[in-house]
């Protein structure tokens, strides 16, 4: 397998269960947001959204010396499986909820705040559970807001670069993805490939927003 190859392979692992987790723990928390007048709401949102300001490198940097043997993620983690977190496939995956986790709540979170309440008043009054109205009755109404915002998590994911080399380093097969190949090909003046490359992305990146702009042109009927 071509080194391109084989890094496509690992940004798409990557991308695909990064983008399955964030799709279980992002509607709760996106709910919430939209619906609670917690005063907690305002500090919640900001660190959901930190990602959006920060550099990568710092993020990253973070991330880096928690997942260390000795860091709060790190050291269960060492504990359990006698491996170190940073500089690992698993280490990516954490690394990626983190820094794609505001591209698939805050359009969840934007497309929940239309919910009528009436419409919830009235399943509450037919004793419906939150939970059982928030599974059958929002989710389902909500899915091209779900499905424009895990196609969103999936293409960041697979452009990552400063989390990345911070916390996974350069391992192929396991960490080196495709932002990282296309870096080392530059380095290595192997132009060829670095077109190649950054070809496969920008068509991706194309074609993702070409999908999540039909998406968002088709909303969700009103509730």
């Amino acid at each position: 397998m071509s080194d391109t190859l084989l890094a496509a392979a690992v940004s798409l692992g990557l991308a695909t269960v990064t983008t399955l987790l964030l799709l279980l723990l992002s509607p709760p928390l996106a709910w919430w947001l939209a619906q609670s007048r917690s005063r907690a709401r305002p500090l919640v949102e900001a660190l959901v959204a930190l990602p959006l300001v920060l550099p990568p490198t710092v993020i990253g940097f973070y991330l880096l010396l928690s997942m260390a043997p000795d860091g709060f993620l790190g050291a269960p983690w060492y504990a359990a499986t006698g491996r170190a977190l940073a500089f690992s496939f698993s280490g990516l995956v954490i690394g990626s909820l983190v820094y794609s986790l505001p591209f698939v709540v805050q359009p969840l979170s934007a497309s929940f705040r239309t919910v009528d309440p009436g419409l919830l008043e009235a399943a509450a009054a037919l004793g419906a559970s939150p939970r059982h109205r928030f599974l059958t009755l929002i989710l389902p109404m909500h899915r091209r807001a779900l499905l424009a915002a895990a196609v969103l998590g999936f293409a960041h994911t697979v452009g990552e670069f400063g989390i990345v080399l911070m916390i996974g380093g350069n391992i192929p097969g396991e960490t080196r993805v495709l932002s990282i190949a296309l870096f080392d090909q530059v380095e290595a003046l192997r132009y060829a490939d670095a077109h190649a490359t950054a070809g496969l992305l920008v068509t991706f990146a194309i074609a993702t927003l070409i999908l999540v702009y039909r998406l968002q042109a088709n909303p969700e009927p009103r509730t």
